[in-house]
């Protein structure tokens, strides 16, 4: 049989993703295109955002009204927090944010007797990492690979920790046997990727950190570049950055959890940190990792966020002087406290605020850009782009170069100018 496969939200869903049409095509099944007559359609969905659920909406009635007479399963964190929902749009299979395999099971029975299934477990209950294969199907650079599920920081606007459950973590020795599985493959690249990454071995014997497990993974794998997923400021201490500065082959970018530049707006979030403790992580990075990328994520337009507020904010990005920025307007999220929060604020806000948001941003990832004129850098090349091959450097800076055939190669450029969304170099050797 032939499935396809839509994937919203985060990285964690599209490692899930890449897992499950592993599952497939190891019983021996073949894995299609969204667009094109398959037996099965998967649509793996996020709930981050009122915005997101709108998202997953519109992708399962498209999907329904293309293809009746072909099976529609829908999983992910949507189907965990409002299965109602998911069931009026008349899916055939339902799954949460858990139970890839069982999921997996779930579709082949239904497209074979065409029955209605479902199961979602309660989230909060689940207590195991559930160990799925890592890597794609298709030739890749960079593979993703899973470490840790869940999240316990409960933040006021964040419906995460009701759809992910507690933190779980995958024992090292998993870890380093699918990194070194990775690097078998071809792989130059590893992403470590999870819900909250930095909460990894909280639930493992002896509580071992994360620092520790990313140490074991770049010694393990010395000659695949290592790259880790968003990190809370809490967990860059001078010991991490110590430790962290030691692996030679750790990625120099660090995205660091943000949300906002004020502190009363932090408070209001629930975040377990202020401006100063933020900032002391954006130091300690910068003087342990001399010229890294630090990246961050910002919410505008939060509850109750007053013009004072959001100049803060802004005044706060410019001094952290980040090298790229994801600016997203605040999103009500019903079942969370900021739902309900006084001082929502209007389209025509939110708007104004992205805007003026997003000029500081693109004003500072061009700056980080230029500095790297006259700079060698070790680029990962992956795709070609009309006249060029592009690639990134180890800070995540999207690299273009004149050339061909360079597919999954590492190679030295030197970066001559600014252009487009990354910057222009040329081969070295």
């Amino acid at each position: 049989m032939k499935f396809a496969f839509y994937t919203l939200g985060c990285k964690t869903n599209q490692y899930e993703t890449q897992a499950m049409e592993q599952l497939l095509t190891a019983l021996g099944h073949e894995i299609g295109s969204f667009e094109e007559n398959c037996d099965g359609y998967i649509i793996n969905t996020c709930s981050v955002t009122a915005v997101a659920d709108k998202k997953n909406r519109a992708v399962i009635r498209r999907c329904r009204r293309e293809h009746p007479q072909a099976v529609i399963g829908v999983c992910g964190c949507y189907t965990q927090h409002a299965p109602e929902a998911v069931r009026a749009l008349e899916a055939d299979v339902l799954g949460g944010s858990g139970g890839r395999r069982e999921f997996v099971d779930m579709m082949l029975a239904a497209a074979e007797d065409r029955q209605h299934r479902e199961k979602v477990d309660p989230a909060l209950r689940r207590r195991e990492f559930e160990i799925l294969p890592a890597g794609g199907l298709e030739e890749r650079t960079r593979a993703m690979l899973k470490v840790q599920d869940g999240c316990v920081n409960f933040c006021t606007y964040c419906i995460i920790p009701y759809t992910r459950g507690p933190v779980r973590s995958a024992p090292v020795e998993t870890v380093l046997a699918q990194a070194r599985n990775l690097e078998a493959r071809g792989y130059r690249e590893i992403i470590l990727t999870g819900i909250e990454i930095a909460s990894w071995g909280v639930d493992l014997p002896g509580k071992p950190t994360m620092a520790d497990m990313v140490a074991a993974v770049c010694e393990a794998v010395p000659s695949l570049r290592i790259r880790l997923g968003s990190l809370e400021p809490r967990v860059v201490t001078g010991e991490f950055c110590r430790r962290m500065a030691a692996c030679p082959n750790l990625c120099p970018q660090f995205h660091l959890s943000m949300q906002s530049g004020c502190d009363t707006v932090l408070a209001r979030m629930g975040r377990k940190y202020d401006t100063a403790r933020y900032w002391e992580s954006v130091r300690l990075l910068r003087s342990f990792f001399p010229g890294c990328a630090v990246t961050t994520d910002m919410i505008v337009a939060f509850p109750g966020e007053t013009e004072e507020e959001f100049a803060e904010s802004l005044a706060f990005i410019r001094k952290c002087g980040f090298a790229d920025m994801h600016i997203f307007p605040y999103s009500r999220r019903p079942g969370t406290p900021a739902d309900k929060m006084p001082g929502q604020l209007g389209n025509a806000v939110k708007e104004a605020r992205s805007r003026a948001a997003i000029a500081v941003a693109e004003e500072m990832s061009r700056a980080y850009r230029e500095g790297l004129v006259g700079s060698v850098q070790s680029v990962l090349f992956e795709e070609k782009s009309g006249e060029f091959y592009t690639g990134h450097a180890p800070n995540y800076v999207k690299v273009y170069v004149p050339g061909d055939g360079l597919h999954n190669q590492l190679r030295d450029v030197e970066i001559l100018r600014v252009f487009e969304d990354g910057v222009l170099g040329v081969l070295k050797s």
